[in-house]
């Protein structure tokens, strides 16, 4: 550090001043680290694991290398060698690296079973190669084995020039491909391709976040315990299939996004990485300090070189190998802190900064969030994270760690809270004004309602909590009843405003946009391993008769009006007016006025919106939640010209007539 030079987010925050030292001591630790890992050399050349270990073709045959310090004797086993457990030995290199050479360009062929048998002092086992790039199950054991991965034709990408398009303000649709399709059964990478992503496209969304995409052996795991972290899901298809989907994307102009698990792997040894040199520390802490307390999963020792080493070649791999554009970082809290945010309120800055946090593991998150805007200045990182650290999004250089945006986890944590512990009489405004737009200071925000975590068993999406068991009776056109009206037109208001008020970007779980009437239940033992609720029922919303399709052109109309104004790209929104006995909030952004009109049952007939910071002249509405379309009653008139006028008490606005449960969005006119 320069004498004296203060780092940049001391300025965006002034209250980090006494941490100053501590954030000095980040910033020092990671250039320190970036000097023992590659010195004056770039973090990219340094992440070519997936280039040297694993199998590779050389001019005579094959080479197969592995990292394994822990072993005492490694043999190669497989197809090619009829499963002969001693006739292919490796040699041990440097460093705990094992080698061997095949001579012949067909000692391995394409679609071969392949392992590696370890031999730690005396015991033997079977390990699936680290950096293997396909998995499969066997259909009758249901084991997973790796398998060479060679086809004589290299997939052909078109997607040229992908790199080169700005990802600003992402309008995120999250989405697992094995439950995208509305079949009683698994989808395919193709399938998804060819069936999905055009309705992603139609529905206005920029970008898809992709999760479960890394192998795991257990389905329902919704792919947050990984085993092979190289290997393409075999759930849905074959390596190829999904560079089909992502040419695909980018071809109709999206972006794609990876949900990537580097916080944590699964705890199998069979499958995964787990004591793969039959050591528990080869990858992870050792003892209780490498078991996630609540997970049951195996922790990383970010402290480690070669750990960096795998992890940052991993993301490298990703972008290379599948032209992902960014990543979503899973599990960063879990990450960031020994205690892994377990049972902990913040409520100092103090607790940023003590002796729990993981400053391995926040070095760690620097050099990926380096390595990924090396390789690609234009791709996007985002970090699940939850307890609100300082500095996640903020440049490394100034003091931070890097994150292009994080998630905004306590906007849907609200929304399940005053959804279920308040009535529409009795919710605070002011309270809702302060959740969705307080955010750390020069720090960008996903913002969103409901993501899969809110979508699962044992939880509830927001259209559920309001309408619960009637929406199996009430969701037809000419059905109305208090509490259905009440719960469409609801599930478009929290929408708006979180897109409206909450963030920079903006996500949604695929079906969630029109209201999805089931939660998510992967088969399991306890219900007969069925399909019917890992699936996604988009005739709902396209058969005309139902609810269904007035939330899904709500959506739409709503990702179109977010596109065309740029309103993410704009200023935050600035407070006109909270009225917390008639539940009304205004306020203007991207110079816009947005009034809002929260009374279950109470119009405004002449609520006054204010007006000073967009100045005076002549306005017009240009969106509403009320379209007949959209579920509405059409109160709105998108014709009529409203003029300001001076008040004494109330200053510079105009009145306007704003329904209860109904959002409306007014347009100085030139």
């Amino acid at each position: 550090m320069a004498a004296n030079k203060k780092l940049k987010i001391l300025k965006i925050d002034p209250w980090l001043e006494p941490y100053e030292n501590d954030l000095e001591y980040r910033l020092q630790h990671y250039l320190d680290l970036r000097k023992e890992l590659v010195g004056n050399d770039d973090l990219a050349s340094f992440a070519n694991g997936y280039m040297y270990f694993g199998f590779s073709r050389t001019s005579t045959g094959w080479v197969y290398r592995e990292w394994a310090p822990g072993a005492d004797e490694m043999h190669l086993i497989g197809d090619f060698n009829n499963w002969d457990r001693w006739s292919h030995p490796m040699h041990r290199t440097e460093s705990g690296v094992w080698e061997i050479k095949l001579k012949g360009k067909d000692a391995l062929k394409h679609g071969q079973k392949i392992k590696v048998q370890v031999t730690r002092r005396g015991r033997k086992f079977d390990r699936i190669p680290l950096y293997i790039h396909r998995v499969a199950q066997d259909k009758l054991t249901k084991g997973f084995v790796g398998e060479i991965w060679a086809p004589e034709k290299a997939f052909r990408w078109t997607d040229n020039g992908y790199r080169n398009r700005k990802i600003t303000a992402p309008l995120i649709y999250e989405a697992h491909v094995g439950m995208a399709q509305e079949k009683e059964a698994i989808g395919t990478y193709r399938e998804f391709a060819d069936n999905i992503l055009p309705r992603i496209v139609k529905d206005g969304y920029t970008a898809i976040q992709l999760m479960a995409i890394q192998e795991h052996p257990y389905y329902a795991s919704f792919g947050y315990q990984v085993s092979n972290f190289f290997a393409a899901s075999s759930w849905y298809g074959e390596p190829d299939d999904l560079k089909y989907l992502v040419n695909k994307a980018h071809k109709l102009g999206l972006a794609v996004f990876l949900d990537v698990v580097h916080s944590h792997a699964v705890n199998n040894t069979a499958e995964g990485i787990n004591m793969f040199d039959g050591t528990q520390t080869q990858f992870f802490h050792a003892g209780s300090k490498g078991n996630h307390p609540a997970w049951g999963t195996k922790l990383f020792d970010y402290a480690k070189h070669d750990v960096i080493h795998f992890l940052l070649s991993n993301l490298k791999f990703w972008m290379e190998e599948y032209h992902f554009d960014g990543f979503r970082f899973d599990g960063v809290t879990s990450m960031i802190y020994h205690h892994h945010g377990l049972g902990v309120d913040y409520t100092s800055y103090k607790q940023y900064f003590d002796i729990s946090t993981d400053t391995d593991a926040v070095a760690y998150l620097q050099l990926a969030n380096a390595l990924i805007h090396e390789i690609n200045p234009n791709a996007v990182t985002i970090a699940e994270e939850m307890s609100g650290m300082p500095g996640m999004c903020i440049p490394i250089q100034d003091g931070g760690v890097g994150f292009d945006y994080r998630l905004a986890m306590g906007v849907p944590d609200y929304w399940i809270k005053t959804l279920t512990k308040d009535s529409d009489n009795t919710r605070n405004m002011n309270q809702l004004w302060h959740e969705l737009s307080t955010r750390r200071p020069g720090e960008k925000s996903i913002g969103y309602c409901e993501s899969h975590d809110q979508a699962l068993v044992g939880d509830k999406t927001i259209i559920f909590r309001m309408a619960d068991a009637e929406m199996y009776t009430g969701m037809n056109k000419d059905y109305h009843s208090l509490s259905m009206d009440r719960a469409i037109d609801m599930h478009k208001m929290v929408r708006f405003v979180t897109l409206t008020l909450s963030c920079e970007g903006y996500l949604n779980f695929m079906g969630n946009e029109f209201g999805h009437p089931e939660w998510i239940d992967f088969p399991r033992e306890g219900n007969g391993w069925s399909f019917k609720y890992a699936r996604r029922q988009w005739s709902l919303a396209d058969n005309g008769f139902l609810k269904y399709e007035w939330l899904q052109n709500f959506d739409n109309k709503m990702i179109d009006f977010a596109k065309k104004n740029k309103l993410l790209q704009t200023n935050e929104a600035q407070n006109l007016w909270i009225d917390n006995r008639n539940k009304i909030i205004a306020f203007e952004r991207g110079g816009l006025l947005f009034a809002f009109n929260f009374h279950p049952n109470r119009s405004a007939n002449s609520f006054f919106l204010p007006t000073h910071p967009t100045g005076a002249g002549k306005y017009k509405a240009i969106f509403s939640t009320d379209d007949e379309d959209c579920g509405g009653q059409d109160r709105i008139d998108y014709k009529y010209i409203y003029e300001t006028k001076d008040e004494q008490k109330r200053g510079q606005g105009f009145e306007i007539y704003l329904p209860c449960r109904t959002a409306v969005v007014f347009k100085k006119q030139k």
